[in-house]
């Protein structure tokens, strides 16, 4: 794996299983992650992200398979921090308070604690709001409070379980900022998530889960080139076509639909057929189509 992808791996995980009772949480995945990668686990409820999250974060212990991070510092507890999904926050504490906490129980003290303190709070766009205790912050406001205690002690590896979830759009985009933010400053970064324009945004490469296995794992664009369902064509014309047109897809009255892998040729050829349009709309195929052809459409909120 190593070789393959040419990179310096910060993570190996292997045959990885964790079950509850009959349920396999996690069925026997495998992947690798780099140093200054952002890896997204995009999956429906229910796929198993938050259990790998877990997982690696030490929370829970696996059936069978192994996980190694490479270069860990001591405990491996102070080479990563986790920004779970429900909020770890003490609402009758300050923002800054939670900071100062969280820090020394990773041990820092002194102008240390206070520097990595000021730093995550600036990063989080709280400084104004320090000394307000958590429990009047906006959902917005806490989940960032939530990443900066994660980062607190400057961890080199963060896993992040659906950072944004209720969160207002500009505390949103505050978030994919600071994330970005990370990534420069050569942060490795984890990350789960049911929204695709955030793994597309965000992650270097994405591996798709559902019902505890990975379905597929690439880059974005490579996953939509493997597994998207190709452009989809709808188009209003101006008139029925007359009897004995050819038209590939769907024809209904004056509505035409077609998916094809080439649709600007299809376009070309229709209006060489004498197919006037009245409107023209074509959809090339995204993360979603992919998400939504390899897990299905059903929804399930097991």
């Amino acid at each position: 794996m190593k070789e393959e992808m040419g990179l310096d791996l910060l993570i190996q995980v292997e045959a990885l299983r964790k079950s509850f009772g009959s349920l396999a949480a996690v069925d026997g995945i495998s992947f690798a992650i780099a140093r200054n990668e952002t890896f997204g686990l995009l999956g429906p409820n229910g796929a198993g992200k938050t259990t790998t999250l877990h997982l690696l974060a030490g929370l829970l212990k696996p059936d069978t398979g192994s996980i190694a991070l490479s270069g860990a510092r001591g405990d491996l507890r102070t080479s990563l921090g986790l920004a779970p999904q429900s909020l770890s926050l003490y609402p009758d504490l300050t923002g800054e308070e939670n900071l100062s906490f969280f820090g020394r129980l990773y041990g820092l003290s002194g102008g240390r604690l206070k520097e990595r303190v000021g730093a995550v709070l600036a990063l989080a766009g709280l400084e104004e709001r320090k000394a307000d205790r958590v429990e009047i912050y906006s959902g917005g406001m806490q989940r960032r409070l939530n990443l900066a205690c994660a980062l607190v002690h400057d961890p080199p590896l963060l896993l992040l379980d659906e950072p944004t979830a209720g969160v207002d759009p500009q505390s949103r985009n505050h978030l994919f900022e600071s994330l970005e933010a990370l990534r420069q400053q050569g942060k490795t970064l984890v990350y789960t998530t049911h929204y695709m324009e955030e793994a597309q945004r965000l992650c270097d490469r994405v591996a798709i889960m559902d019902h505890g296995r990975i379905l597929a794992l690439d880059t974005v664009d490579r996953l939509i080139e493997k597994h998207g369902a190709g452009s989809a064509i709808e188009a209003e014309l101006e008139r029925p076509p007359a009897a004995g047109s050819e038209f590939a897809g769907v024809l209904e009255g004056t509505r035409w639909r077609l998916h094809t892998e080439r649709p600007f040729e299809e376009l070309a050829l229709m209006t060489q057929r004498g197919a006037l349009f009245r409107s023209v709309r074509v959809d090339r195929p995204d993360l979603e189509s992919v998400f939504l052809g390899l897990t299905g459409r059903k929804l399930r909120d097991e």
